[in-house]
């Protein structure tokens, strides 16, 4: 009679709550429901019905009507902060305090000192922190460091990277709010100078930036050149004045990548249901310009729920070295992003913190 193959069990998924029911909250929600590894079990609002009809929409067994209530929930193992970028450090802060790991979305904190109070607030309480950018998560990100590594363009000597869209409604969006942490930088501008961080493996040593200033004080546009220690340099812009874009050019000594570092992708051919596109990394091996481009596919999805299961995998891995990685990454992110605000503000090249 043949053995049969006994089938592991599968780990419980972890059991996420949700804070807050922005637009960002419901994209989240329903790209990681379909999910084995992460369960959105409970959402919170300040408004108690916004939350239960929230939780009615996307089947999430509880809602509370407090960001606290969500926080003291003992059900729970971990918070997703989607708040506005000011409230970050705050809320993410209270949820390790209440022993919750937290998946935060970017960026991480609007200054270096509330970056590091966060890094250390995670050391503190041992619980896992991770600034959640969608598409570093994204199978063709991981593509894009494998030819990195396996040098299919020589050495990286030069990057550029931009991203932009159009505000709809400038009236009454909070990226324009300076309390909220509103601007291009922080918002749309985080993505390709996280793009930027991710290639090169370290911040710059000090960068030179001029902005757009919006009546409410905030950058509508920048653009700045970061300066690395070893003579590499990287372009980087941003603006939500623009139609949209979102493009990076990869140049090394022995050819040359060109991506999107889209968030969510789909794969070629039918429509995608929620409007997800295809966008392969192109490759070209070689210096000359007669040498065509390559377009490389990789598996393709949400990366919301990419984001989702690698936060899943190491919570329940205990991957420490893996969270301590990503933690310089954010505090890299941070000191780069208030050097390059501060340069903008003042003129010149301003140096990058430590």
């Amino acid at each position: 009679m043949p053995t049969r193959k006994i089938r592991p069990e599968a780990p419980p998924p972890l059991r996420i709550g949700v804070l807050g029911c922005a637009n960002i909250a419901r994209q989240f929600c329903r790209d990681v429901a379909a999910s084995p590894a992460v369960r959105v079990d409970a959402v919170a609002s300040r408004d108690a019905t916004r939350a239960a009809a929230f939780a009615a929409e996307f089947g999430i067994a509880r809602a509370v009507g407090s960001y606290e209530a969500l926080l003291a929930d003992e059900a729970l193992d971990a918070i997703y902060v989607p708040l506005p970028n000011a409230m970050h450090a705050e809320w993410a802060m209270r949820a390790m305090a209440h022993g919750k790991h937290v998946l935060c979305e970017k960026p991480l904190a609007c200054s270096l000192d509330e970056a590091r109070q966060m890094v250390e607030a995670s050391r503190r309480h041992d619980r896992f922190l991770l600034e959640a950018y969608p598409y570093w998560f994204q199978p063709q990100t991981g593509q894009l460091l494998e030819l990195l590594r396996d040098r299919a363009i020589g050495e990286v000597r030069w990057m550029q990277a931009c991203a932009g869209f159009t505000l709809r409604n400038p009236a009454s969006d909070i990226r324009l709010v300076p309390e909220l942490g509103g601007g291009a930088l922080l918002d749309i501008g985080s993505y390709p100078l996280s793009l930027v961080r991710l290639v090169m493996g370290c911040a710059p040593r000090r960068v030179s930036a001029e902005a757009t200033w919006s009546p409410s004080g905030v950058d509508i546009a920048i653009a700045a050149t970061l300066h690395f220690a070893d003579g590499r340099r990287a372009q980087i812009s941003a603006a939500m004045d623009v139609g949209y874009v979102r493009r990076a050019v990869i140049a090394g000594s022995q050819g040359t990548i060109e991506c999107e570092f889209l968030n969510h992708t789909a794969e070629p051919g039918a429509p995608h249901p929620w409007g997800y596109v295809p966008s392969p990394l192109r490759v070209r091996r070689g210096v000359s310009n007669q040498v065509p481009y390559e377009s490389l596919y990789s598996p393709a999805g949400s990366g919301f729920r990419f984001a989702a299961e690698a936060f899943a995998k190491v919570v329940r891995e205990r991957d420490r070295p893996a969270i301590e990685r990503a933690a310089q990454a954010s505090l890299d992110l941070a000191a780069t992003m208030e050097a390059v605000l501060r340069s903008a503000r003042e003129g010149g090249t301003v140096d990058v913190a430590t």
